[in-house]
Order: C-alpha cells, then sequence, then structure tokens
C-alpha cells in the first residue's frame, strides 16, 4: 500500500531522538531505578482551583461541542492577560483556543507557507518545529549560531533570507538553551522582518519561567503587531502538559483562517478544560511564580552539581525547565553518552544533536522532577563521568 510523500516529509532524525526517552518511560513502568530527565512533563500538580473547575464542568455535564476558535469568555480572558502583560490592545477576535502549542504551530504553518516557501528558524530548535514546517511543503533553513553561546547570530540570519523567505520562527525563552532573547537580538529580528514583509512565529511557552532577562514579545516592537503570531500556552506555566491547552495571539484575518482549518483539525477544545484553563487564567501569576522559584531552585542545583565536573561544560539557562551540558569533554559520542548514562545509572537524557548540529555535542536535561530526585540524578551523573576517566 501506498503513503503520501507527508510521512517522508515528517519523519527524520529529530522525531528518533526520543527513543532513548520512551526506553527511559518502559523502564520505569517495569519498576526499574530510572530517573527520567528527558522529558519537560513538570511535576507539579496543576492547582488545585484549576482541577476543581474541570470537575465542576464535568459534573454540570459540560462534554458538548464547543465554538471552534474557543469560548467567547476564555478568548476575552486570554486578550485581556495579552494585553496586561504586552501593553498591545488585543480583542477576542485576535485569539484562536487550541490544543496546546503545538496544535497552534501547525495549524500557523499551515495557515503561513506552502510548497516553494522557505522558513528561518534559528538553531538550536524544538524537535517538532521542522516537521511543522516541511509537513506544509515549506522549506525550514536553519540559521546556526555562535559555537559557544548559542545564541542568535543576527548576521547570520540576515544572510540566510532569500526571495522565497516567507517566515521567522523563534522560540523566547528557547527550549532546549533556555536562552531568552535580549532586546537588541530581537529588534534585529523585527528589523529584516520589517524590511523583507516576513511573518515572525514566536513560540513564548516558556515566557513566564525567566531568572535572569525578563521576557519581551517581539509584538511589542514597532511594526511587528500586525506581523506576529505569538503562541503560548499552560503546559509550563500552570504544569497543565495533558490538558492540551494552548492559544494563538495573531492579526485577526490570520485567527479567522485558522479558525477555519481547526474546524476539519480539531473542532473545538473540549468545554470542561476551556473552563479550567479560564480559571488558570484568571488567577494571575501566584502559582506561575511558585514554580518559577522552584525551576530557579533546580536549575542552581544542577549547576552546582554538574558545573565542576572535568569533561562536562553547563551553558547555564536563563529561563524554563531545561539544561545543556557539552560532554565532549567525557571523549565519547554525544549518543553513546546518553544510552551508556541510561544503561548504567538509570538517567535518561536526550541527545541534544536532535535541535540541530549548532548542539551537537551536548546532552540536554531536564530539571521536570523533584529536587531531591535531581540532585541524586546529578551524582549519577557527575559519578559516570568520573568513572570514564
Amino acid at each position: 500500500m501506498r503513503f503520501s510523500s507527508l510521512t517522508d516529509r515528517i519523519r527524520g532524525d529529530r522525531v528518533a531522538a526520543w527513543d532513548i526517552h520512551f526506553a527511559a518511560w518502559a523502564a520505569k513502568g517495569r519498576g526499574e531505578d530510572v530517573i527520567v530527565l528527558s522529558v519537560g512533563d513538570p511535576d507539579f500538580d496543576t492547582p488545585a482551583p484549576v482541577r476543581d473547575a474541570a470537575i465542576a464542568a464535568l459534573h454540570a455535564g459540560d462534554t458538548h461541542y464547543t465554538p471552534i476558535p474557543g469560548r467567547p469568555e476564555l478568548r476575552a480572558a486570554l486578550a485581556r492577560d495579552f494585553t496586561r502583560r504586552t501593553g498591545l490592545t488585543a480583542e477576542p477576535e485576535n485569539v484562536l483556543v487550541c490544543a496546546g502549542a503545538q496544535n497552534g504551530l501547525f495549524n500557523a504553518t499551515l495557515c503561513l507557507v506552502e510548497a516553494g516557501d522557505e522558513v528561518l528558524v534559528p538553531e538550536p530548535m524544538y524537535l517538532t518545529y521542522e516537521a511543522c514546517v516541511r509537513a506544509s511543503g515549506a522549506a525550514l533553513a536553519a540559521v546556526a549560531p555562535p559555537s559557544a553561546t548559542l545564541r542568535l547570530d543576527p548576521a547570520a540570519l540576515a544572510a540566510a533570507v532569500t526571495p522565497r523567505t516567507r517566515a521567522i520562527f523563534l522560540a523566547t525563552p528557547a527550549n532546549p538553551t533556555g536562552i531568552v532573547m535580549s532586546m537588541e537580538e530581537l529588534e534585529a529580528v523585527a528589523e529584516l522582518a520589517r524590511r523583507h514583509d516576513l511573518w515572525v512565529v514566536a513560540d513564548e511557552v516558556y515566557a513566564s519561567l525567566t531568572f535572569d532577562r525578563p521576557h519581551v514579545s517581539i509584538a511589542t516592537l514597532p511594526g511587528m503587531a500586525e506581523r506576529t503570531v505569538t503562541i503560548n500556552s499552560l503546559s509550563k506555566s500552570h504544569a497543565m502538559t495533558g490538558w492540551r491547552a494552548g492559544w494563538v495571539v495573531a492579526p485577526a484575518p490570520l485567527v479567522a483562517h485558522m479558525g477555519t482549518l481547526a474546524l476539519c483539525m480539531l473542532y473545538g477544545l473540549p468545554g470542561f478544560v476551556q473552563q479550567a484553563a479560564l480559571v488558570a487564567v484568571e488567577q494571575g501569576d501566584e502559582a506561575v511564580a511558585a514554580m518559577r522559584e522552584g525551576y530557579r531552585r533546580r536549575r542552581d542545583i544542577a549547576l552546582e552539581a554538574l558545573g565542576s565536573v572535568p569533561g562536562l561544560r553547563c551553558l547555564k539557562p536563563e529561563a524554563g525547565m531545561f539544561m545543556l551540558v557539552d560532554v565532549r569533554g567525557t571523549g565519547l559520542p554525544t549518543m553513546d553518552f546518553a544510552w551508556r548514562l541510561f544503561r548504567e545509572t538509570g538517567v535518561s537524557v536526550l541527545d541534544a544533536g536532535a535541535f540541530g548540529p549548532a548542539a551537537a555535542g551536548c546532552v540536554r536535561l531536564s530539571f521536570a522532577v523533584g529536587e531531591a530526585e535531581l540532585a541524586e540524578a546529578c551524582r549519577r551523573i557527575a559519578a559516570f563521568v568520573t568513572g570514564l576517566a
């Protein structure tokens, strides 16, 4: 039997990178002594008022179809929240509710680019960006950063623009690096977008989890609101990964097109999930602040435990729940390092080379476990590396 060419376009090494994580979860399910640092699924509980809202909605029979772009009250709350955070005026028609940020990213990509177009994405990039772009038929052009810092290289980004370029995808704060883009970096991207009439798709899922540098939405820069698609979700900020509650803020004509696509790819997020999301958004920053400080403490635990281990070089994250660790000093290829670490210590990390050649030689570890468990994982990693020497 034949399959469409789409199946080839969405495959690749970035998808295969998850194999070690799946192996770790299988081992954990068998009761083995495994510490999973290979995924960003928060160990925090979803705040109780959010859970209670969903339960109450279920008991009230909120199990029927909902408006395709999202319930009006949730879209209005998200628009108000966006205005509060950015100072930009947003209305409900600028908001589309979707099944997590990933669903919003896929929908936006299909509505913005197509075969013959090109999308610029700074490396390292999140694993699914490439498949989303290629699913649309467009080509992805990765833009390499300086190897020492992994920050955006504005000159390289400008040099990558061609007559086929239609959009720039960026994530700030970034997964896997934890880098928060500076105002100077954002202005460089904005200048290119205005000069070449490009869309900017801004993944801001970790915007509320910054430690050292405040997050700035690129949509707030002059001339950018009308060409920016801002993607966000409650997955990380409120420990709601399994709820699949995300949204997009964009110019109203684009949101209308995305709503048409959502009609045939989602047909509306469940009502009880939307009621929970409404409570989460209206709660404000109290729950988020507690999680942010928790991740900051975990980052510091990992840095202290691994920062002085010979053979390792930690790249200090400015936000989020991940840290890159350069393991080239151990003499092991990165994938071999990850698999040996897992088999010999039970700690799973990802080969960060899957996020692009710029991250080759690094592994990505997550802070999505408790402080004691993270400290034990770091102890095992340090002992493993010391044993190699």
